[in-house]
């Protein structure tokens, strides 16, 4: 039997009510469904909202719309709006069940809303509703698992596999002719090597691995279309090595760091070096590797960082017997933060010592009394400005190596 919606009375129909309403719905289904399903309850505030939220809202309104028509809402229609999330969401791994459940609990929620809003005469016209939301469901939940069924047997996944293999060859020195083969990648004679860093955020393993795998994929398209073509990368979802194979001329680097950052919500590092041969590739990534986690521990913003962006603390953090020397001259103060956090501020005041005792709350006079017990108790002088580019030199090892510091510091040493 064939449902239909009851005439238009003086007020306005259900349907129509909903429509009015479909953007706070929308947001509520979102919360209700993939919000409110373990572990994706547990991702950041907002992880789904810029890829599925528009979706929802997209594909609710059009359904309704089809309803208010009272015309069939085809599988081929639901499958435009679909597809692409789904898509996504199987490249990410979130487990089928886990979505499926997810779905239907934001199916749920659409049935209360309008539950809420239909009146004691339109219960007639909420069936009618219902029944369209569970055909609606039907062909979301076909649609998802054919979805996730074609992105597991797809020859993309294959080739992608096989991309991360041959960047792994390239960075280890190894063969990588047969690779280039299999994953239909022509080798190039030079690269420009980004190393990427994200900085660290703190979540349960399994919400954890849920950010890494759309970060990873984020981060795959993202250089493909900067690029204009397949990059190789190693990116875990934290760290990783991209491989472009032309000698990028662009601020191509720029534009990645800038466009991860803002999609990820935490600062991103990426060092470049250009035009490396290709032999060249496995040093130049480990020297890469060291500049982006350098950037990250030094708290740089968002960015790219070049050698020469970072030059002398690079130097300061090469092994060696010069590096132990700093830290130990740095030792004396370890067990008295008031003393490192007036150091720090007069290096970067220099001779403004109003405004260096004023950032850190203490009188100038206390200010001054705290370099002088730091004079005191390293033997150099922050006042002296060969004395302050050593101390600025030891204060970097600290904050870089605190292990260096803990080994060199007198047991029981106190201030």
């Amino acid at each position: 039997m064939s449902l239909a919606l009851s005439p238009p009375t003086g007020d306005a129909p259900l349907v129509t009510r909903l429509l009015a309403r479909w953007p706070q719905i929308s947001e509520r289904m979102l919360a209700a469904g993939l919000g409110a399903t373990a572990p994706t309850a547990d991702l950041p505030e907002g992880h789904f909202t810029a890829e599925v939220l528009p979706a929802i809202y997209a594909c609710g309104r059009a359904v309704l719309q089809a309803i208010g028509e009272q015309r069939v809402f085809t599988r081929a229609e639901v499958a435009a709006f679909v597809v692409p999330v789904a898509e996504r969401h199987a490249e990410d791994r979130i487990p089928l069940p886990l979505l499926i459940e997810a779905m239907h609990g934001s199916a749920q929620s659409v049935l209360q809303e309008a539950a809420a809003l239909a009146t004691a005469a339109e219960m007639d016209d909420l069936v009618v509703i219902g029944g369209r939301l569970l055909d609606l469901l039907m062909h979301i939940n076909i649609t998802v698992v054919e979805t996730y069924t074609e992105v597991e047997q797809s020859i993309y996944h294959a080739e992608r596999e096989a991309r991360r293999a041959l960047c792994a060859a390239l960075l280890g020195g190894l063969p990588a002719e047969e690779l280039a083969a299999r994953a239909d990648t022509a080798l190039a004679e030079r690269y420009t090597v980004l190393a990427i860093h994200i900085r660290h955020d703190d979540q349960p393993t399994t919400v954890a691995t849920l950010i890494s795998r759309r970060r990873i994929r984020i981060l795959q398209r993202a250089l493909d279309s900067l690029a204009g073509t397949t990059a190789l990368t190693t990116f875990d979802g934290s760290t990783g090595i991209a491989l472009l194979p032309v000698a990028a001329e662009t601020e191509l680097a720029e534009q990645l760091a800038a466009q991860l950052a803002e999609q990820f919500g935490v600062a991103v590092f990426v060092a470049e070096y250009r035009s490396v041969a290709r032999e060249a590739v496995p040093q130049t990534a480990r020297d890469a590797t060291d500049l982006a986690e350098l950037a990250r521990l030094l708290g740089r913003p968002t960015g790219v960082y070049r050698l020469d962006d970072l030059l002398l603390e690079y130097q300061l953090t090469r092994p060696g017997p010069a590096r132990d020397r700093l830290a130990e001259r740095m030792a004396p103060i370890l067990d008295s933060p008031h003393l490192i956090e007036a150091l720090d501020a007069h290096l970067r005041h220099g001779s403004d010592r109003k405004a260096a005792a004023a950032e850190i709350h203490v009188h100038p006079n206390t200010f001054s009394y705290r370099l002088r017990r730091v004079a005191e108790l390293t033997g150099i002088d922050p006042t002296e400005p060969r004395d302050s580019r050593l101390l600025a030199a030891a204060l970097t090892i600290h904050r870089l190596y605190p292990a260096a510091d803990a080994n060199a510091a007198p047991p029981g040493h106190r201030v």
